[in-house]
């Protein structure tokens, strides 16, 4: 008979206690974008804009066109931003999504543990 070799794993990587490596919690979707208002508002938005992505810093490499799109509120809902206001949501790809949530995320991070957080300049749909 042969011996088969065990491979042990050392388990989960823990971060050091300072937190220097600590990741955020993955996205979770709001019911709310499940709400029949939601849908029926991005609807009549892409409907009206076309399936295009509208973020001004969207990488001119890919395409904007024919692209799954994303209903993104510029001012997120956590942070106080209208949840059927047009003017607050932007048409984004998903490479533009996912770079405008982690903005926003690393923003949150840089708040102060008092609550207070950084300023910045208010966000403006284009």
């Amino acid at each position: 008979m042969s011996r088969i070799a065990t491979l042990r794993t050392l388990g989960p990587l823990v971060p050091p206690s300072d937190g220097r490596i600590a990741r955020p919690e993955p996205k979770r979707a709001d019911p709310f974008y499940q709400s029949r208002e939601w849908r029926e508002l991005l609807a009549r938005i892409v409907a009206a804009r076309g399936r295009r992505c509208e973020d001004p810093a969207h990488d001119p490499r890919y395409p904007r066109d024919g692209i799954r799109i994303f209903g993104d509120h510029v001012r997120e809902l956590r942070d106080g931003g209208a949840p059927l206001d047009v003017a607050n949501i932007l048409l984004r790809c998903g490479a533009c999504h996912a770079r405008k949530t982690v903005d926003e995320r690393a923003e949150r991070a840089r708040t102060t543990s008092d609550g207070k957080g950084v300023s910045r300049p208010a966000a403006a749909c284009v």
